[in-house]
């Protein structure tokens, strides 16, 4: 059962018990509506109250149904808010913990609500691309007021019940509980009190049966949406959050409750809202590994070393000082480590400044920081994690060493964005303790970790990182161990693209413009000067000797000849004036370019946005397919979380696999055939993956794979 049935005196408790968050699916829903006839046809019942099991009240949907006809089987969520519409007895609902979607619009169909303070309380629907669907639009601004609900409904954002409480004239919460212990209690007591107020056929206080209006009426709706449209220009949700609240304030209930319902099925077949919803449960899928169990003993981190203090170890220390562990940075010189430190300084510093840290809070992590020069000082750490050059040779000096001092059961982690972690693990004679932890920079602040799962690697060292990650707030993903792992393998064949459209006709500025137009945050060249473009060159020139038939354009070496590295040398593939990073087009390069043609005999043509983007998305999703055939990733949406965290792919598209998914996979076939025959282009890359041809002849798509 996923909700229970008691009689405590003379008040039912229906509560709901579908774990984790007690999703409201069929059977809850089902087991609501069975409550609520019981507890009408029982004479010696005068109240009901609902309430929620554990820790949650409702976090609304039962993702396991989302999308499914079961979320619309009846008695959906609506037909079960119309049945509290028509109670014959008072209902009061119980909330505690999370109270959120239609968690929220089935407390919003109760007669009175009493919450614990704390209490998560939102309509966060938009996040999914959709707008609150069960009455959301046009309850919340009768008890909360216009303003603030529209405002809630249109960020999606979760307001602890006791601040609602505060707002001047609100009927949302009828009280506070003193705590989560005496919640059912004081429940049960507001019940039996409305009982008494009602036994004299007093009609019961419908959230419908309020008055809901806005002293500006139109102007002030039209004032939201100038608000909300410039922030909102590829998600259609917001502005229908809008529009759905302002019949609230024009039409009758049952014409407003429409419009919404309308609305929020329309949305649900809407692009964007696929594709945030694909980008929801890929988020959460993530962290599921087919052959390592949720009850995996984990191993205990109490203390972490980083090896190197540059910019990547510098903010991946950031990452567990956040989180109150101390951290221990080694490096090989003093001048290295107090730069390390002031960097690591400077990052706090500049959040005390905006105002997202307190000072105290800034010493309190820094306290944690320890620096030294010796391995014997990190020997007790539980995790110790390699940042130091991207080198075959100095990883295995690092490792060797770790190997000899570290404690038996430590963690030994390498943040190698490329390199083999097999053989990393070599090194050591302990190779079930080593794993790749790939950080991204400013890896601080970059969401994505790439969890490299070696050969050896044992699962609770796994678990471990896995649980460790989601801890300082990155969202993991498994990967197998090959050249690149997932997103840098990808990325390479998405920059081989980039470099042909260069020989072929364009201008960096013009490829940017053009991905940059589809959505993604940076276009190839404007990354390439982010992130130096010698990084690049680097591992070309490895490239060059493991894999000669590979072919690459050599523009991007001239341009490293030339010692434009990028942002930080102030001049790579665009110009830059010191101090900003403003991203000017350098008639420099783009003369370079014009002359690597001219040597080439290669006569330059004009080439569409919409063969930039599908050369360079559709190259990314052919080496996505290659990854999943060869089960370095486990699942496409798995692909789709690396490019979404990691790379600035757009939310609103979902990620390149789904992407392609959603253009049809044998138009992407289609369109890759025709690239095979551009004399200018690699014709082998673009033989489309087994995978796809074979998901395409069957008339599937990624998921099934």
């Amino acid at each position: 059962m996923t909700a229970h049935y008691q009689v405590h005196g003379d008040v039912a408790v229906i509560t709901l018990d579908n774990p984790p968050v007690n999703g409201l699916g069929l059977s809850t829903r089902q087991a609501i509506a069975r409550g609520l006839d019981r507890a009408h046809d029982d004479e010696a019942v005068r109240a009901i109250v609902i309430t929620g099991a554990g820790k949650v009240f409702s976090g609304g949907a039962d993702i396991k149904e989302f999308g499914t006809p079961r979320a619309y089987q009846d008695p959906n969520l609506l037909s079960l808010i119309l049945t509290l519409d028509h109670a014959r007895k008072p209902v009061v609902a119980a909330v505690h913990g999370v109270c959120m979607g239609g968690g929220l619009e089935l407390a919003l169909g109760a007669h009175y609500r009493i919450a614990v303070p704390g209490t998560k309380v939102a309509l966060p629907e938009v996040k999914l691309g959709l707008i609150p669907g069960a009455g959301g639009t046009q309850r919340l601004p009768r008890v909360l007021g216009v303003e603030p609900a529209l405002n809630m409904i249109v960020s999606g954002e979760p307001v602890a019940a006791e601040v609602l409480a505060q707002v001047p004239g609100q009927r949302l919460f009828d009280r506070i509980a003193a705590s989560a212990d005496t919640l059912l209690q004081e429940a049960l007591a507001l019940a039996r009190e409305a009982a008494q107020r009602h036994a004299d056929g007093t009609p019961l206080p419908r959230v419908r049966d309020l008055p809901c209006r806005h002293p500006q009426g139109d102007a002030y709706f039209q004032f939201a949406r100038n608000m909300v449209g410039a922030q909102a220009r590829h998600y259609p949700a917001p502005l229908k959050c809008i529009d759905a609240v302002q019949a609230a304030t024009t039409k009758p209930f049952d014409e407003g409750l429409a419009q919404e319902r309308q609305t929020f099925l329309n949305l649900m077949t809407d692009p964007v809202s696929l594709a945030l919803r694909h980008v929801f449960m890929a988020e959460r899928a993530a962290g599921k590994i087919a052959d390592v169990p949720e009850d995996t003993p984990l191993r205990d981190i109490r203390a972490v070393a980083v090896i190197g203090a540059g910019t990547m170890g510098s903010g991946i220390t950031i990452n567990f000082l956040n989180i109150g562990l101390p951290v221990t940075i080694l490096e090989t010189k003093q001048e290295a480590l107090e730069r390390g430190v002031a960097n690591i300084r400077a990052v706090y510093e500049g959040q005390v400044a905006k105002g997202k840290l307190k000072p105290e809070q800034m010493q309190e992590r820094l306290s944690l920081l320890r620096t030294t020069l010796s391995y014997d000082d990190i020997r007790d750490a539980d995790l110790v994690i390699e940042a130091v050059f991207e080198d075959l040779e100095v990883k295995r000096q690092v490792f060797e060493r770790l190997d000899a001092v570290m404690k038996p059961g430590a963690i030994l982690a390498t943040n190698t964005s490329t390199l083999d972690v097999n053989k990393i693990a070599a090194f050591t004679k302990r190779p079930q303790d080593v794993i790749g932890t790939h950080f991204f920079s400013p890896a601080h602040v970059m969401k994505l970790l790439e969890v490299v799962r070696g050969a050896a690697t044992a699962k609770d060292v796994l678990a471990t990182i896995m649980a460790l990650g989601k801890r300082i707030k990155k969202t993991c993903v498994v990967s197998g161990v090959c050249d690149g792992f997932i997103g840098n393998r990808m990325i390479e064949q998405y920059s081989r693209q980039a470099g042909f459209l260069l020989e072929e006709g364009c201008t960096p500025e013009q490829v940017d413009r053009a991905i940059e137009k589809f959505g993604f945050a940076m276009g190839p060249f404007r990354m390439g000067d982010l992130a130096g473009n010698d990084v690049g060159w680097y591992i070309r020139k490895r490239r060059y000797v493991e894999k000669p038939h590979l072919r690459y354009s050599p523009i991007a070496d001239r341009l490293c000849e030339m010692g434009r590295f990028g942002q930080k040398t102030g001049a790579g593939w665009y110009d830059y004036q010191p101090g900003k990073r403003d991203a000017i087009p350098s008639p420099l390069v783009n003369q370079m370019i014009e002359d690597y043609r001219k040597e080439r005999g290669i006569t330059p043509r004009k080439i569409s946005d919409e063969e930039i983007v599908q050369r360079l998305v559709f190259a990314l999703v052919n080496e996505g397919a290659h990854i999943l055939e060869e089960g370095i990733a486990a699942r496409a949406s798995d692909i789709d979380m690396v490019y979404l965290t990691g790379y600035g792919f757009p939310a609103w598209r979902g990620g390149p696999m789904h992407y392609a998914e959603q253009f049809g996979l044998f138009n992407v076939m289609q369109a890759m055939k025709r690239f095979a025959r551009n004399p200018n282009d690699d014709a082998q890359f673009w033989q489309p993956a087994p995978l796809i041809q074979r998901l395409v002849a069957e008339g599937k798509g990624f998921a099934a794979a």
